[in-house]
């Protein structure tokens, strides 16, 4: 069986005509079937029918062929675009801003439309929607648009599951493409976001160890958004979508591991405090050991340093403050 190949459309960009002059045409030819229409009800009333006929059916003409001047009247505002077919075929695109005249027989097409539709439907009253000249319009917008996807469960590179949500900033670059290699534009970059934040996402632990220098989702939020971005502009290359930015939104465990985490990440910070206590406090004891030696204040033997050395990690390394007993009478 021989594989289907996709057809892969190349935008077109069309120079359309200004639209002014057809515009001055049609409310002429406006003016013409009204004075038709009153010369035919004036024939009429003299007796002559047929004539009058006549007038009233070149008065027809005359206001469908300004009707369909006025049909093929667009306005295009900056940043947007229109896509034009010509009885189901590609003609090309309109991306300059301004009035134009275009075959009045052409359709301009936009997969999103209905949705959009939908989604104003639901909130705007049915009566304000015909005051809402932008809902009515099938003009594709050029501007850098955000999809905020809902949040999702993921599993992390270390079988943790996590909530993470992301916003992407995106535009159309091509028009041709958008609007037919794909059924819709923007269901078919909602869903490519999830699963290249799905892909993503579970290559990276959600966090490291400070000694660490593996890359994680916390640590580093603008690795994982450029290999995002790479992903995700891969998956929409065919729907002639250039994604601008991805960011992350919101990171955070599970609800059903949250407390467990948070125990293990504070256990991780007392050891890690304890740590550096130790550390100093050795250091402190082995340089009040030299200070004593050099200075020749006293003369401890081993056992005597070893109770000094106890007492003062007993004092630096301690909870609570040390209660100092004073000893009034000889070491030995």
């Amino acid at each position: 069986m021989k594989e289907k190949k996709q057809i892969n459309f190349e935008e077109k960009e069309l120079n359309p005509a200004s639209g002014w002059g057809m515009l001055f045409l049609s409310l002429v030819l406006y003016l013409a079937s009204a004075g038709a229409f009153i010369a035919g009800g004036s024939v009429a009333s003299d007796g002559n029918d047929s004539f009058a006929a006549l007038i009233f059916i070149l008065g027809s003409i005359i206001l469908l062929l300004a009707i369909l001047i006025d049909c093929g009247l667009k306005v295009i505002k900056p940043n947007e675009a229109l896509v034009l077919t010509l009885f189901g075929k590609y003609t090309g695109s309109i991306k300059k801003d301004g009035f134009f005249f275009v075959n009045p027989f052409s359709s301009s097409v936009n997969p999103a439309y209905l949705q959009q539709m939908k989604e104003w439907g639901q909130k705007v009253k049915s009566s304000e929607l015909k005051n809402t000249s932008s809902i009515l319009r099938k003009n594709l917008s050029l501007k850098a648009m955000t999809l905020r996807n809902e949040k999702q469960k993921i599993n992390d590179e270390q079988g943790n599951p996590i909530e993470i949500g992301v916003n992407v900033i995106w535009r159309i670059d091509n028009t041709a493409k958008a609007v037919f290699n794909v059924d819709n534009y923007e269901d078919y970059l909602s869903t490519q976001a999830d699963s290249a934040l799905r892909n993503i996402v579970r290559l990276y632990p959600y966090d490291v160890s400070a000694q660490g220098d593996e890359k994680s989702l916390r640590g580093s939020s603008q690795e994982v958004a450029d290999a995002l971005k790479t992903e995700l502009q891969q998956k929409v290359e065919i729907a002639g979508l250039e994604v601008i930015e991805v960011r992350i939104t919101h990171l955070a465990y599970a609800p059903e591991i949250a407390a467990a985490m948070l125990q293990r990440q504070q256990a991780a910070a007392i050891i890690e405090a304890r740590q550096k206590i130790v550390e100093g406090a050795v250091g402190m004891v082995e340089m009040a050991l030299n200070k004593l030696s050099e200075n020749e204040i006293c003369n401890l033997d081993e056992e005597r340093k070893a109770q000094m050395v106890s007492n003062l990690l007993v004092v630096l390394c301690g909870n609570k403050d040390a209660q100092p007993i004073v000893n009034s009478g000889s070491l030995y």
